[in-house]
């Protein structure tokens, strides 16, 4: 079942559909951060589903720009009303995220997600962690490690979890991030310098709790919708992995992670249901998020929740977490993408 909020209908310059440009990676370039090193099968199913979709929007007439030598100028032509900025692998494929709204603001083209301060500034999960602490918004125990400046702190209980303090997607997050003794810990640090860019690590307290990721619609000045919570369902994971969201949940089809873990819809009482949609709200609007953004909490042992990442950017896969929670909420994928569009159009217009 899916339903459509009654909205004025959408037009483009001169009246007629409004001419969307969907930024996509490009499947011709190679992607360092893929499995394998270049984008795969699911990607290419991903972009098809985002195509199909769109087709059936009647009020839009969509064009796919994946080929990012060639995309500035088909950008530049000025022939578009608004650009789908679902290029999560950065221009050429080159991992900096920030770079496609840049592009897009300085070439004026009116573009949906979130600017390449809120992107950059929602990387970076100790800065977060010490705003939403200042604002009264939980957050698990940690510290911040410089990995140029060895030895390094080790944590003071376990098990910890270390992880870079930079970046998104789960990168640099595997089944060893969950570190139960010293020995552990340091090994993974090691690993760390080696492997990590920019040298910088997070050590939190684990948290063992449900895990939650809420989906946020829409701005500020317009109203923000709350989709229903996506739980991480751990309990078919084997016994050997740890209850972690790792970097092979997402993007390895051949890892054990990504066949047994499943996602639900997270059910909660009246009152942690509330406080959840308040502390997305205030977040979204401090974090200068735009049109659509995901949350992810973590419970400890006390059963309260703390916040573990803002994601300005979240996959916007038909099959992923935001997709699914649109799903909960009665939204096909379609409607899904015309509510992004909606949000972008408005703040333009606003």
């Amino acid at each position: 079942m899916s339903r459509k909020k009654e909205t004025a209908t959408p037009t483009g310059r001169g009246g007629g559909p409004v001419k969307v440009a969907v930024l996509l990676p490009d499947p011709r370039l190679p992607y360092s951060f893929a499995p394998g090193g270049w984008l795969g099968e699911l990607d290419a199913e991903a972009a098809r589903r985002v195509e199909e979709a769109l087709i059936s929007l009647d009020d839009y007439e969509a064009t796919i720009l994946d080929d990012h030598p060639r995309m500035i100028d088909q950008l530049r032509a000025g022939t578009f009303d608004i650009a789908l900025n679902f290029c999560d692998t950065g221009f050429h494929n080159e991992d900096f995220i920030s770079n496609v709204p840049s592009l897009c603001e300085i070439l004026r083209v009116p573009v949906t997600g979130s600017s390449a301060v809120a992107i950059d500034t929602c990387g970076d999960k100790f800065l977060v962690s010490a705003l939403a602490e200042r604002m009264g918004i939980p957050v698990p125990r940690e510290y911040l490690v410089d990995l140029t400046t060895p030895p390094f702190r080790l944590p003071d209980d376990y098990p910890a979890i270390i992880k870079p303090n930079v970046g998104g997607g789960s990168y640099g997050v595997n089944r060893n991030c969950l570190v139960n003794n010293e020995t552990e810990a340091r090994q993974h640090l090691e690993w760390m310098v080696d492997n990590i860019w920019p040298p910088e690590a997070v050590v939190q307290e684990f948290l063992t709790g449900r895990e939650l990721t809420v989906s946020v619609i829409g701005n500020p000045e317009t109203g923000l919708e709350i989709l229903p919570p996506a739980e991480i369902d751990y309990s078919g994971l084997d016994p050997d992995l740890p209850p972690i969201f790792t970097y092979s949940a997402k993007f390895d089809p051949e890892s054990r992670y990504y066949e047994q873990l499943q996602h639900r819809e997270g059910k909660l009482d009246p009152n942690s249901l509330d406080w959840i949609k308040q502390t997305c709200k205030l977040l979204f609007e401090r974090l200068r998020c735009r049109d659509y953004a995901r949350l992810d909490f973590r419970a400890g042992k006390d059963g309260r929740f703390r916040l573990l990442d803002p994601n300005p950017n979240p996959t916007w896969h038909h099959d992923g977490r935001l997709a699914k929670s649109a799903e909960w909420a009665g939204y096909s994928y379609a409607d899904l993408l015309r509510k992004i569009l909606e949000a972008g159009l408005s703040r333009y217009l606003h």
